[in-house]
């Protein structure tokens, strides 16, 4: 999907309702309501808003709460320097350590020279002196703040400030915040600056000026939301949490409970089975124990197959009645559940047969061996290791061997970090290893039939029943590899364009070929036969199903898509033909089913919002989803879709958002005919709104959008927003805007995320007349 699956601002356009408010430093969309019923902000707490936004400590606030913490990291630093003096000093170099703006050095250093007003700087600060610094830069009013601020723009402190030194300052602004801002964009911002607030041209501005501006940019996001939603209406109806986790979990555990009777049913009844044949007598329950265990094993065998049939999941999938039953998008989870099964019937089966049945088998009188079993094994009573050196045996720990191996690479840490393995073993890990490793199930399958062949208490054939549980899953499953290869044969496809974006992302556009259709939500795999010719790595389309052409995006995350990478800069550079590709699909994914729900939450984290880009371009153009329903007990085609989709897009790095530029001012184009959809971009790596070392960003990203409706991030119309989003805050403000409505929420990014998102899905949910179902894309 949006990696290898080796394994991932709104839109603001003239017409729209949304507006903005800040809460917590954070920003926060929310659309405006009518004035009924709601509780109006005075034009004195929208004021007292716009002061709290300014600070010069980020979460400093939470992490130095008290002078004594800063005292502590002072006494630190004085303690393990040489002191000469009898009063303990810090080098002006420590003062950034000391109030918690280490990460930030250049910043906090001009910080202090506005503290000191310039001053020719002493060889060091005492404890009196930070301790002042301190206090000012904590003052709460919002005048003292912008007194500090002015005098770090001010560099010659004549009380003015020119273009040139906004210029300087939002250059360091820019560093500080790790923003890519050109000499000729500072010089731009720093104009509109000085346009905007030198009325009488006088080619400065002043302090009082300087206020204005930060008192306008707060009431930019503060002042034109007047109104908050009443996060508990007396008429919203809650759902406990029991019928919460009811309707978010019955489809798993009715899958669940079903796998685990038959698991259970066939163990017992196989336990029970041995228990009256004279073998018992040998080997007593142990034996019983090992023979249940093989039922499940046989079982299990067959059904891990069936979770990885793509083809078949994509084609039930189109059913409803099916789909409404059946999690489909927990396919993998469910494949990995059969193999916790499997490993579980190994370590019994095995692990019995190995210290219990075989032991007892050699050990056990003559007398009662010629009774019992004898016959089995031609009156030989043999010894532990010939047991071990039969073809049962040594095919049952072959078996074991083999699925040892491909468990072990198929777990998180090997598949995923193999840097993070011991070195020896870093070359042997990775996904292409987790990839062929996971192909020894044929030779597993083939040593399956085999060691059912031979089996040393069971002659009758119609015992030997292992061929019936695994012939259909099998064949089902190779009739699908067959047709997957016969399928990309055919698929030809040309290169349109590839593009190479920073953090390593390959964007290619290949042509459609005929009678390729698709939906919103699917993917695709890709494979080039100039890297391998056995390999194929899923990706998620990231064109809309009406475009002539489809389109991914690459980023390089592991081995293969490192060399794709690599293959097509250098085709670019040298202008040569492009690297042939070979695709195959459509398949399924949990996103596809963004048609259920009117109102849907799409949330990806870096890359991870490949798999929704076709989405919002699908609903942005009004494309209606066609589905078979019932109308007076009569089938009827019924037009479904989603009405409003909101994505939330968090990336750490500001070159990201070129990766879907183009994108954003699409939708933001549509969105001026309709505005179904809005898309919140959060770049971390600046600091939260309203903190010092953002603010004049914050100031000039206000002013731009006012003139121009461009934002200076992503340079597109969707504004980007500072720092990571507050989620229990967009959420709250989405059950109160779509109250009693039920929201499809659709996440694909690290699973670090989940479980906040889905506390907070839970717990809206319960406390409110909206219903928010969490979907997670898995791989």
């Amino acid at each position: 999907m949006e990696t290898e699956r080796n394994s991932q601002t709104t839109t603001q356009s003239s017409s729209s309702s949304s507006s903005y408010y800040s809460s917590n430093s954070r920003i926060v969309p929310i659309t405006t309501y009518s004035p009924e019923n709601q509780n109006i902000i005075t034009e004195n707490a929208v004021t007292k808003k716009g002061i709290e936004r300014m600070r010069y400590i980020d979460d400093v606030a939470s992490r130095i709460k008290e002078w004594k913490q800063v005292e502590e990291r002072f006494d630190q630093i004085a303690a393990s320097a040489t002191q000469t003096a009898s009063i303990p000093v810090v080098q002006y170099t420590d003062f950034a350590y000391c109030i918690g703006m280490k990460e930030t050095q250049e910043f906090a250093d001009e910080l202090l020279g506005a503290l000191t007003r310039r001053e020719e700087p002493q060889c060091a600060i005492t404890k009196s002196e930070l301790h002042d610094y301190w206090c000012r830069i904590t003052d709460t009013s919002f005048q003292s703040k912008t007194k500090i601020f002015f005098d770090l723009c001010d560099r010659n402190m004549d009380g003015k400030i020119t273009e040139m030194e906004i210029k300087q300052v939002i250059l360091l602004s820019a560093s500080t915040n790790k923003l890519c801002i050109t000499q000729e964009d500072a010089e731009e911002y720093a104009a509109l600056i000085i346009e905007e607030l030198d009325n009488e041209n006088r080619g400065y501005i002043q302090l009082s000026q300087l206020e204005k501006l930060f008192k306008e940019g707060s009431r930019s996001f503060s002042s034109v939301a007047s109104k908050e939603y009443n996060d508990h209406p007396s008429n919203w109806e809650t759902m406990s949490l029991a019928e919460f986790l009811f309707r978010t979990h019955w489809r798993r555990a009715w899958i669940i409970i079903c796998w685990l009777i038959v698991c259970f049913s066939l163990f017992t009844w196989k336990f029970t089975q041995y228990r009256n044949r004279k073998a018992f007598e040998v080997m007593g329950y142990c034996l019983c124990a090992a023979k249940g265990a093989a039922e499940t094993l046989k079982f299990n065998m067959a059904l891990i197959l069936l979770p990885v049939c793509r083809n078949t999941i994509t084609w039930l999938r189109k059913n409803r009645s099916i789909n409404s039953v059946i999690p489909f998008n927990d396919n993998i989870n469910f494949h990995k559940l059969i193999a916790g099964g499997i490993v579980i019937g190994v370590i019994l089966h095995g692990g019995t047969h190995l210290a219990c049945d075989f032991p007892r088998i050699a050990g056990c009188s003559h007398s009662v061996f010629q009774r019992t079993i004898g016959a089995g094994f031609q009156n030989h009573q043999p010894s532990y290791f010939e047991i071990l050196a039969t073809t049962e045996s040594a095919t049952g720990i072959a078996m074991v061997v083999l699925m040892a191996i491909a468990f072990s690479l198929a777990t998180q840490l090997p598949r995923r970090r193999p840097s993070a393995m011991p070195w020896p073993l870093q070359r042997l890990t990775g996904f292409n290893t987790f990839w062929y490793s996971h192909h020894l199930f044929i030779l597993v399958y083939v040593l399956l039939i085999v060691h059912s062949m031979f089996l040393f208490l069971t002659k009758d054939v119609t015992e030997k029943t292992t061929w019936m549980y695994i012939a259909i899953p099998v064949l089902l499953y190779a009739s699908e590899r067959v047709a997957r290869a016969l399928r990309s044969g055919l698929y030809n496809v040309n290169i349109v364009k590839a593009t190479t974006y920073p953090g390593k992302v390959l964007s290619l556009k290949v042509s459609k070929p005929p009678g390729f259709q698709y939906r919103s939500g699917m993917y695709i795999f890709l494979q080039c036969p100039q890297i391998s010719t056995f390999e194929w790595h899923p990706f998620s389309l990231t064109s809309a199903p009406e475009e002539d052409h489809l389109g991914v995006h690459i980023r390089t995350l592991g081995d293969w898509s490192y060399q794709i990478y690599s293959l097509f800069q250098e085709a670019r550079i040298s202008e040569s033909g492009f690297p042939k590709v070979c695709i195959d699909g459509p398949y399924g994914a949990a996103s596809q089913d963004h048609v259920k729900y009117d109102i849907v939450v799409l949330i990806g984290l870096g890359i991870g919002a490949t798999p929704f880009i076709s989405i919002v371009r699908d609903i942005a153009h009004g494309q209606p989803k066609t589905l078979v329903g019932y109308i007076n007990d009569e089938e009827s085609v019924i037009t479904k879709g989603p009405s409003k989709a909101y994505l939330y897009w968090v990336t750490r790095e500001q070159g990201s958002f070129e990766w879907f530029q183009d994108v954003m001012k699409e939708i933001s184009e549509a969105n001026r005919r309709q505005p179904v959809v809005e898309m919140h971009n959060f770049l971390t790596s600046v600091y939260q709104d309203g903190d010092a070392r953002s603010a004049l960003l914050t100031a000039i990203q206000a002013l731009k959008c006012a003139k121009n409706g461009i934002d200076i991030i992503s340079q597109t119309p969707v504004r980007t927003h500072f720092a990571r989003p507050n989620w229990l805050k967009i959420f709250s403000n989405l059950a109160s805007k779509h109250s009693g409505e039920k929201i499809g929420v659709f996440y694909c990014g690290p699973s670090v995320l989940v479980k906040e998102l889905e506390k907070i899905c839970a717990k809206l949910t319960t406390t409110t007349s909206t219903r928010f179902v969490f979907h997670k894309e898995n791989y």
